[in-house]
């Protein structure tokens, strides 16, 4: 009997030992793509009839595309941090350009992942180390949790096979030899391959279609710019039509054709590895482009559909069933939701929404609002499924009634169902007060749950950064501050700051 006992005992652990070896293999992979100030409207599949994307569009059927994906602060290094990190910019810190994101204390998005036992790749723009964009970035607690496969530029806008580097596991820069994207889609569908036995995260961040205004022009390669007319390109309605608008177009476009097909390279990989049935992959781009929307001077960082609507697409063969989806999604709600999705949990810094099961059960009413913010625009507002809100910080008084004392210096309220492309702020228009008043009560409520008490950004920068990191000008939206270090946590240097009053 003993000896039965025994065998049986034996057998019985075996058992649970192929079964865990089975519910391991069973975890989905990661593969979170995104690009860098890639509107929604600049792709096919959401709309656009002249834009070659033909690689997400058909993914965009294999999956959930979501009509309404919002970049809550709408500028490269805030829109990062919040990611990696699922925290507000008043916690960890990211809250404008070149600033260097605080450690995470095993907390951030890819610490969570590779203590879950993910092994970690990222490809490509990083943008939060702070200051000086043109250094490697060290290995330890600034890569927050991406421990294992680290390949980036950190921040540059050299994109042609001539100029295009990275830093590599040593340090040292290298050249891709090939367009930015193209090398980097290499090094990830390496890292892929390698990595096809064992639950993987991959983060691919390419950097076009940003090119806005530089000396190094829209470098698409050459068969990119070919696929295009300038000439024949449509603008947008709410874009004066000049030559130079055109050429933007012309560039901005290419550079959207070229990351399609870097995409559909990466899809292929998943195909022939056989992960693509249960492989979690996500697209979408850290802000939009205003490409001379609304003859703004900015090409992002202001409250416009073009600035702050960016596409998302998700496919995961196993769970989800493809569909267009209206659940409006922000920002902080992507490593909450990432991180259900997988089975993980989250840790409880996170900021934003689990919204797993509104996406498997198709609510998409399970949102109402998402907060809008810029702290170096001196802005704050809100994005409903309806109207956009924002309103500027420069005057002292943001309370309930500080609409009564006259129009800030810049404000804007959009009814986009009536007027989608925003050719018309209401925010002065009578029959719109009590509309306004309600959304203003709405933005202070989503700044009251952060903490935000509307400090202007020159103020924040003298309060929470490194002295000798600040440079002659606090309120400068981005650019490098020395090495861009904080002090702290902004949320608890401002609560010193106002104790001492």
């Amino acid at each position: 009997m003993r000896k039965l006992r025994a065998v049986l005992w034996v057998l019985f652990c075996g058992v649970l030992c192929v079964g865990a070896t089975g519910a391991e293999a069973r975890r989905p992979n990661l593969l979170f793509v995104m690009s860098d100030q890639q509107s929604f409207d600049m792709l096919g599949c959401y709309g656009n009839k002249q834009i070659l994307t033909p690689q997400l569009d058909a993914f965009a059927g294999e999956g959930i595309r979501f009509n309404t994906c919002i970049s809550s602060q709408p500028v490269c290094t805030p829109f990062r941090g919040m990611l990696l990190s699922g925290q507000h910019p008043l916690r960890n810190g990211a809250f404008k350009n070149d600033v260097q994101m605080l450690p995470g204390e095993g907390k951030y998005f890819g610490e969570v992942l590779r203590d879950a036992g993910y092994r970690l790749g990222y490809f490509g723009k990083w943008h939060l180390f702070g200051g000086n964009r043109d250094r490697a970035i060290p290995a330890g607690p600034f890569r927050y949790g991406f421990d294992h496969d680290f390949l980036s530029n950190n921040c540059t806008l050299l994109f042609d096979a001539a100029r295009a580097f990275y830093w590599d596991a040593q340090g040292r820069k290298q050249l891709y030899g090939d367009w930015e994207p193209y090398g980097q889609t290499k090094q990830a569908r390496r890292f892929i391959a390698e990595n096809a036995e064992r639950p993987f995260a991959a983060f691919i961040a390419w950097h076009p279609p940003h090119n806005w205004q530089t000396q190094a022009g829209y470098a698409a390669p050459k068969e990119l710019a070919e696929l295009y007319d300038a000439g024949k390109i449509t603008l947008r309605p709410n874009v004066a039509d000049t030559p130079r608008h055109r050429k933007m177009y012309h560039g901005h476009m290419a550079m959207c054709s070229g990351l399609d097909k870097a995409f559909g390279e990466l899809m292929q990989e998943l195909k022939d590895r056989g992960l693509a049935e249960n492989t979690i992959v996500v697209f979408t781009s850290d802000h939009g482009d205003m490409l001379m929307s609304h003859a703004w001077p900015y090409n992002k960082g202001v409250p416009e559909n073009e600035s702050v609507h960016v596409p998302l697409l998700m496919r995961w063969p196993q769970k989800l069933k493809p569909r267009v989806s209206d659940l409006l999604f922000g920002t902080l709600d992507f490593m909450p939701t990432l991180l259900g999705m997988m089975g993980v949990s989250a840790p409880e810094t996170c900021e934003g929404r689990n919204l797993t099961e509104a996406i498997l059960k198709a609510d998409d009413k399970a949102v109402e609002s998402v907060p809008l913010f810029h702290f170096a625009g001196n802005w704050r507002g809100i994005y409903t499924k309806r109207y956009t809100y924002a309103f500027d910080l420069s005057e002292k008084d943001i309370g309930e009634d500080a609409l009564s004392a006259g129009r800030p210096r810049y404000a804007c309220l959009y009814d986009r169902e009536a007027d989608p492309h925003e050719m018309r702020n209401l925010f002065d228009a009578p029959e719109s007060a009590a509309l306004r008043e309600k959304l203003h009560a709405q933005t202070l409520a989503w700044m009251k749950k952060f903490g935000d008490t509307g400090v202007l950004v020159k103020e924040l920068t003298r309060q929470v950064m490194v002295e000798e990191d600040i440079g002659d000008d606090p309120g400068r939206g981005d650019g490098p501050f020395g090495q861009g270090r904080l002090k702290g946590r902004p949320i608890d240097l401002l609560g010193k700051a106002d104790a001492g009053k």
